[in-house]
Protein backbone atom coordinates (compact mmCIF):
# COMPACT_ATOMS: atom_id res chain seq x y z
CA UNK A 1 0.00 0.00 0.00
CA UNK A 2 2.53 2.28 0.88
CA UNK A 3 4.36 1.48 -2.24
CA UNK A 4 2.00 2.20 -4.59
CA UNK A 5 0.47 5.64 -2.65
CA UNK A 6 4.02 7.16 -1.98
CA UNK A 7 6.60 5.21 -3.31
CA UNK A 8 6.06 4.13 -6.81
CA UNK A 9 9.06 5.53 -8.40
CA UNK A 10 11.50 4.04 -6.07
CA UNK A 11 14.08 2.16 -8.01
CA UNK A 12 15.70 -1.50 -6.50
CA UNK A 13 18.97 0.22 -5.96
CA UNK A 14 17.49 3.04 -3.99
CA UNK A 15 15.28 0.43 -2.49
CA UNK A 16 18.64 -2.10 -1.74
CA UNK A 17 20.28 1.12 -0.46
CA UNK A 18 17.70 1.53 2.49
CA UNK A 19 17.97 -1.89 2.97
CA UNK A 20 21.54 -2.33 3.47
CA UNK A 21 21.35 0.60 6.15
CA UNK A 22 18.96 -1.36 7.99
CA UNK A 23 20.43 -4.39 7.87
CA UNK A 24 24.24 -3.49 8.64
CA UNK A 25 22.97 -1.47 11.65
CA UNK A 26 21.03 -4.92 12.79
CA UNK A 27 24.43 -7.02 12.42
CA UNK A 28 26.35 -3.91 14.19
CA UNK A 29 23.80 -3.97 16.96
CA UNK A 30 24.16 -8.20 17.48
CA UNK A 31 28.63 -7.91 16.91
CA UNK A 32 27.93 -4.77 20.35
CA UNK A 33 25.95 -7.61 22.12
CA UNK A 34 28.53 -10.59 21.17
CA UNK A 35 31.25 -8.17 22.74
CA UNK A 36 29.44 -7.40 25.43
CA UNK A 37 28.64 -11.07 26.62
CA UNK A 38 30.95 -13.49 25.43
CA UNK A 39 33.86 -11.38 27.22
CA UNK A 40 31.72 -11.44 30.39
CA UNK A 41 31.14 -15.07 30.47
CA UNK A 42 34.62 -15.86 29.62
CA UNK A 43 36.17 -13.63 32.85
CA UNK A 44 32.71 -14.91 35.11
CA UNK A 45 33.90 -18.35 34.40
CA UNK A 46 37.50 -17.62 35.26
CA UNK A 47 36.93 -16.08 38.74
CA UNK A 48 38.49 -12.50 37.41
CA UNK A 49 35.24 -10.56 38.52
CA UNK A 50 34.44 -9.28 42.10
CA UNK A 51 30.86 -9.36 43.27
CA UNK A 52 30.38 -5.96 42.59
CA UNK A 53 31.85 -6.22 39.07
CA UNK A 54 29.60 -9.00 38.63
CA UNK A 55 26.40 -7.06 39.43
CA UNK A 56 27.60 -4.26 36.68
CA UNK A 57 28.33 -6.73 34.36
CA UNK A 58 25.18 -8.02 34.57
CA UNK A 59 23.23 -5.24 34.59
CA UNK A 60 25.35 -3.88 31.67
CA UNK A 61 24.66 -7.21 29.29
CA UNK A 62 20.67 -6.88 30.35
CA UNK A 63 20.40 -3.40 29.05
CA UNK A 64 22.18 -4.46 25.77
CA UNK A 65 19.53 -6.93 25.82
CA UNK A 66 17.02 -4.65 26.82
CA UNK A 67 18.36 -2.20 23.74
CA UNK A 68 17.88 -4.56 20.53
CA UNK A 69 14.60 -5.77 22.12
CA UNK A 70 13.59 -1.72 21.86
CA UNK A 71 14.97 -1.32 18.89
CA UNK A 72 12.70 -4.11 17.13
CA UNK A 73 9.91 -2.20 19.01
CA UNK A 74 11.05 0.78 17.28
CA UNK A 75 10.94 -0.63 13.71
CA UNK A 76 7.71 -2.43 14.23
CA UNK A 77 6.04 0.88 14.69
CA UNK A 78 6.89 2.07 11.12
CA UNK A 79 5.82 -0.85 9.50
CA UNK A 80 2.13 -1.23 10.77
CA UNK A 81 -0.55 0.29 8.22
CA UNK A 82 -2.19 2.93 9.83
CA UNK A 83 -5.76 3.17 8.53
CA UNK A 84 -7.42 6.31 6.71
CA UNK A 85 -3.49 7.72 6.94
CA UNK A 86 -1.85 8.98 4.08
CA UNK A 87 1.39 10.19 5.62
CA UNK A 88 5.26 9.26 5.18
CA UNK A 89 5.36 6.43 7.31
CA UNK A 90 7.54 6.96 10.25
CA UNK A 91 8.40 5.19 13.36
CA UNK A 92 7.01 6.54 16.56
CA UNK A 93 8.70 9.04 18.05
CA UNK A 94 8.00 7.38 21.47
CA UNK A 95 9.87 4.38 20.89
CA UNK A 96 12.65 6.20 19.05
CA UNK A 97 13.29 8.65 21.85
CA UNK A 98 13.34 5.14 24.17
CA UNK A 99 16.19 3.64 21.98
CA UNK A 100 18.13 6.46 21.66
CA UNK A 101 17.96 6.37 25.33
CA UNK A 102 18.68 3.60 26.46
CA UNK A 103 21.93 3.68 24.01
CA UNK A 104 23.26 6.90 25.91
CA UNK A 105 22.75 5.34 29.30
CA UNK A 106 24.31 2.34 27.66
CA UNK A 107 27.41 4.06 26.50
CA UNK A 108 27.45 6.34 29.59
CA UNK A 109 27.62 3.31 32.25
CA UNK A 110 30.23 1.41 30.15
CA UNK A 111 32.58 3.94 29.63
CA UNK A 112 32.23 5.14 33.62
CA UNK A 113 32.78 1.36 34.36
CA UNK A 114 35.12 1.45 31.83
CA UNK A 115 37.40 4.24 33.32
CA UNK A 116 36.36 3.47 36.81
CA UNK A 117 38.59 0.48 36.30
CA UNK A 118 41.44 2.03 34.75
CA UNK A 119 41.87 5.50 36.35
CA UNK A 120 42.70 5.80 39.59
CA UNK A 121 39.78 7.87 41.54
CA UNK A 122 41.11 11.54 42.30
CA UNK A 123 41.34 12.08 46.55
CA UNK A 124 40.58 15.79 46.30
CA UNK A 125 39.65 17.44 49.67
CA UNK A 126 35.30 17.90 49.68
CA UNK A 127 35.17 21.90 49.54
CA UNK A 128 31.98 23.79 49.37
CA UNK A 129 33.32 24.79 45.84
CA UNK A 130 34.01 21.23 44.61
CA UNK A 131 30.38 19.72 45.87
CA UNK A 132 29.01 22.87 43.59
CA UNK A 133 30.73 21.90 40.97
CA UNK A 134 30.10 18.20 40.87
CA UNK A 135 26.27 19.21 41.40
CA UNK A 136 26.31 21.22 38.52
CA UNK A 137 28.10 18.74 36.34
CA UNK A 138 25.27 16.20 36.99
CA UNK A 139 22.59 18.58 36.59
CA UNK A 140 24.52 19.74 32.92
CA UNK A 141 24.48 16.16 32.29
CA UNK A 142 20.80 15.71 33.29
CA UNK A 143 20.40 18.63 30.65
CA UNK A 144 22.36 16.97 27.54
CA UNK A 145 20.21 13.83 28.21
CA UNK A 146 17.06 15.68 27.29
CA UNK A 147 17.92 17.41 24.70
CA UNK A 148 19.14 14.20 23.11
CA UNK A 149 15.89 12.86 23.60
CA UNK A 150 14.65 15.94 22.16
CA UNK A 151 16.26 15.55 19.31
CA UNK A 152 14.71 11.76 19.14
CA UNK A 153 11.39 13.63 18.78
CA UNK A 154 12.59 15.61 16.28
CA UNK A 155 14.12 13.12 13.84
CA UNK A 156 10.64 11.21 14.53
CA UNK A 157 8.52 13.60 13.34
CA UNK A 158 10.88 15.21 10.55
CA UNK A 159 10.44 18.81 12.47
CA UNK A 160 13.59 20.04 11.29
CA UNK A 161 12.16 20.89 8.11
CA UNK A 162 9.37 22.78 8.97
CA UNK A 163 11.64 25.54 9.88
CA UNK A 164 15.14 26.16 8.57
CA UNK A 165 15.72 29.67 9.89
CA UNK A 166 17.77 30.63 13.01
CA UNK A 167 17.74 32.10 15.10
CA UNK A 168 13.86 33.28 14.80
CA UNK A 169 11.34 30.23 13.22
CA UNK A 170 10.71 31.86 10.02
CA UNK A 171 9.43 35.14 10.76
CA UNK A 172 9.02 35.03 14.63
CA UNK A 173 10.58 34.37 17.53
CA UNK A 174 8.05 32.31 18.51
CA UNK A 175 5.43 30.68 16.02
CA UNK A 176 1.85 31.00 16.05
CA UNK A 177 1.24 27.04 15.75
CA UNK A 178 3.16 26.24 19.00
CA UNK A 179 -0.25 24.79 20.81
CA UNK A 180 -1.45 24.04 17.87
CA UNK A 181 -2.82 20.58 19.52
CA UNK A 182 -5.71 20.14 21.99
CA UNK A 183 -4.66 19.44 24.76
CA UNK A 184 -1.64 21.79 25.13
CA UNK A 185 0.45 18.70 26.54
CA UNK A 186 0.48 16.86 23.40
CA UNK A 187 2.24 19.57 21.50
CA UNK A 188 5.53 19.06 23.17
CA UNK A 189 5.53 15.51 21.97
CA UNK A 190 3.17 15.32 18.81
CA UNK A 191 3.75 18.85 16.94
CA UNK A 192 6.59 19.42 14.95
CA UNK A 193 7.04 23.43 15.76
CA UNK A 194 6.83 22.68 19.21
CA UNK A 195 8.80 19.54 19.36
CA UNK A 196 11.70 22.00 17.20
CA UNK A 197 10.74 24.73 19.24
CA UNK A 198 11.79 22.81 22.35
CA UNK A 199 14.98 21.29 20.63
CA UNK A 200 16.47 24.95 20.03
CA UNK A 201 15.64 26.07 23.37
CA UNK A 202 17.29 22.64 24.86
CA UNK A 203 20.51 23.23 22.68
CA UNK A 204 20.87 26.62 23.68
CA UNK A 205 20.33 26.02 27.32
CA UNK A 206 23.01 23.16 27.32
CA UNK A 207 25.92 25.10 25.06
CA UNK A 208 25.46 27.85 27.76
CA UNK A 209 25.16 25.67 31.05
CA UNK A 210 28.02 23.75 29.65
CA UNK A 211 29.92 27.55 28.98
CA UNK A 212 29.28 28.23 32.89
CA UNK A 213 30.43 24.81 34.06
CA UNK A 214 33.81 25.32 31.98
CA UNK A 215 34.13 29.05 33.43
CA UNK A 216 33.46 27.99 36.96
CA UNK A 217 36.09 25.02 37.14
CA UNK A 218 38.58 27.14 36.11
CA UNK A 219 38.07 28.92 39.79
CA UNK A 220 38.73 25.94 41.64
CA UNK A 221 41.99 23.76 41.67
CA UNK A 222 41.48 20.94 39.76
CA UNK A 223 43.80 17.69 38.36
CA UNK A 224 45.31 18.38 34.91
CA UNK A 225 42.80 15.35 33.79
CA UNK A 226 39.63 16.88 34.56
CA UNK A 227 40.64 20.66 33.84
CA UNK A 228 41.64 18.44 30.24
CA UNK A 229 37.59 16.60 30.52
CA UNK A 230 36.02 20.18 30.91
CA UNK A 231 37.76 21.79 28.42
CA UNK A 232 37.19 18.82 25.85
CA UNK A 233 32.93 19.10 26.73
CA UNK A 234 33.33 22.72 25.97
CA UNK A 235 34.64 22.37 22.61
CA UNK A 236 32.34 19.57 21.71
CA UNK A 237 29.37 21.34 22.76
CA UNK A 238 30.07 24.46 20.71
CA UNK A 239 31.21 22.19 17.43
CA UNK A 240 28.05 20.36 18.23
Amino acid sequence: TVFNSLNHDMTLTEFKFIWYMEYSHRMWGRVVGLAYILPAAYFWRKGWLSRPMKGCVLALCGLVCFQGLLGWYMVKSGLEEKPDSYDIPRVSQYRLAAHLGSALVLYSASLWTGLSLLLPRHKLPETRQLLRLRQFAHGTTALIFLTALSGAFVAGLDAGLVYNSFPKMGERWIPDDLLAFSPVLRNIFENPTTVQFDHRILGITSVTAVTVLYLFSRRIPLPHRTKMAVTSLLAVAYVQ
